[in-house]
């Protein structure tokens, strides 16, 4: 099996290096770097040379504005108890007492297990998906969006994540034929 190499984004400097220790110690893993913000692992994962990234649960903020984290896998490192509407962000989570063996282990999972990652358990969307599926199909930028829905940009991104998630379609092309054959927007009104 390929090594896969792992961004560890942690702001507290003894979660970061002991997560890098146990990775490092795996055969699964290459730890390639530890960062203290998303900005500074996106120049790395739109080059290519990561593979998995290990972030704070506590960054969901900023791995949610992230659309190059889109492809990835992301497991969450909980060292502080969160709602489950943010951890089921994640693809994964270890927590900080979690032994090296179950760290590894969620690592290989996540590897192993692409296909159970890209999709949520329940694939039809909610009324709100629904909504804000339209407005994308129809080109509406997330601002415009949260506008016209009077909810927050945050939330839109959370209610496009859902629809990525259940519907497995990532680009906006995509998503708008999939609103089409499902005749969740007319062709017309494109």
């Amino acid at each position: 099996m390929k090594r896969q190499r792992v961004a560890i984004v942690e702001i507290a400097p003894v979660i970061a290096e002991g997560m890098a220790t146990i990775l490092g110690r795996t055969a699964s893993a290459e730890v390639v770097g530890i960062y203290r913000s998303i900005g500074e692992v996106i120049p790395h994962i739109a080059a290519g040379r990561v593979d998995i990234v290990f972030a704070s649960v506590a960054l969901y903020r900023q791995l949610e504005e992230c659309s190059e984290l889109d492809d990835i896998a992301v497991v969450g490192i909980q060292s502080a108890l969160y709602g489950e509407d943010i951890l089921r962000r994640f693809n994964a989570i270890v927590t900080i007492h979690f032994s090296a063996e179950d760290i590894e282990r969620t690592l290989n999972d996540t590897i192993t297990a692409p296909a159970e990652r890209s999709y949520s358990d329940s694939h039809e969307l909610s009324e709100r998906e629904r909504d804000v599926l339209i407005l994308v199909a129809r080109g509406l930028t997330n601002k415009e969006i949260a506008s016209e829905l009077n909810i927050s940009p945050h939330t839109v991104i959370s209610h496009r994540k859902n629809i990525v998630h259940k519907t497995g379609i990532r680009s906006v092309a995509g998503l708008t034929v999939y609103a089409v054959l499902n005749k969740l927007i007319d062709s017309e009104q494109l």
